[in-house]
């Protein structure tokens, strides 16, 4: 079994739910560095530290938008500031995305990975506690944070695998997607999966069971949080990891909340999100 915890949005929170736009547009911290970690473009990440001399726990920070080049990592930075002033670390980082050379199978995959891994050069010359890291994705990036923690189960002839994976702890999956072969679909975020695998699930079957946590599945315990007002990514997604999982995960669902409520830091939907870090790896003095 798992467990379910119930958050339900204030009424005093505006009664409809936030926009991508708006979410991206909050107030944040601009990053302390912005390091590559391959010669694409797309290969960076920006790193945020917290206050003190570390070393400092790490949330690999992991933005959706479909897995298409059309969304980068830039509105997810009010999320990250507030990580930070929670006392994390934060490497939230890019990747190339569906629609930019190299992105989908396996360029998508082999950036999220080579960016985690990433972190044992960044730790010698940054205050960074490798013993202690949380994934976090939001959407597509939910289901990259999942997979990430998954990768060290792949087939060693895999394109998609890491020699020496570094994986995280745990992982916080924000509206994360789960299962690709039911996600997929002609229209909506959906009509993404296929350029992102190369072909539908009867084509490319193994890739879809590599790249699809249900199948390939996180071995670290997980915290999936779940707005009940979401359009984009149905609960369901959650549901099937669950059932494949059981107890190792924790469903929060927060009450009224639409998809981009999930990583907007001024709602309640941020303490659910605090709360199921917190609750992975806490922070020395949180309360």
């Amino acid at each position: 079994m798992f467990t379910v915890l119930v958050a339900a949005m204030s009424t005093t929170q505006p009664p409809r739910s936030r926009t991508f736009s708006e979410v991206a547009a909050m107030p944040s911290r601009p990053a302390d560095a912005r390091l590559t970690y391959g010669s694409a473009p797309e290969q960076f990440g920006e790193l945020r530290l917290p206050a003190g001399p570390g070393p400092h726990p790490v949330v690999v920070l992991i933005h959706g938008g479909c897995w298409r080049a059309e969304y980068d990592l830039s509105h997810l930075a009010p999320l990250a500031t507030a990580l930070v002033n929670d006392g994390w670390a934060v490497w939230a980082i890019e990747y190339r995305r569906v629609g930019s050379p190299g992105g989908g199978w396996p360029g998508t995959f082999q950036d999220v990975g080579a960016a985690i891994d990433h972190l044992r050069t960044l730790a010698q010359s940054q205050a960074l506690d490798l013993s202690r890291i949380v994934a976090v994705g939001h959407s597509a990036g939910g289901h990259l944070a999942l997979w990430s923690a998954a990768r060290g189960s792949l087939p060693r002839d895999s394109p998609i695998a890491s020699p020496d994976p570094l994986i995280p702890h745990g992982v916080v999956a924000l509206a994360g997607i789960t299962d690709l072969t039911a996600y997929a679909s002609p229209s909506g975020c959906g009509s993404a999966v296929v350029p992102l695998l190369g072909g539908d699930a009867k084509a490319m079957g193994e890739r879809y069971a590599q790249a699809s946590p249900v199948i390939t599945v996180p071995t670290v315990p997980l915290q999936l949080v779940v707005g009940t007002a979401d359009a984009v990514v149905p609960r369901t997604q959650a549901e099937a990891l669950t059932r494949v999982v059981g107890s190792r995960a924790t469903v929060r669902l927060v009450e009224g909340a639409g998809h981009f409520d999930l990583i907007a830091p001024d709602l309640e939907a941020w303490v659910v999100l605090r709360d199921a870090v917190r609750a992975l790896l806490p922070t020395p003095g949180c309360t």
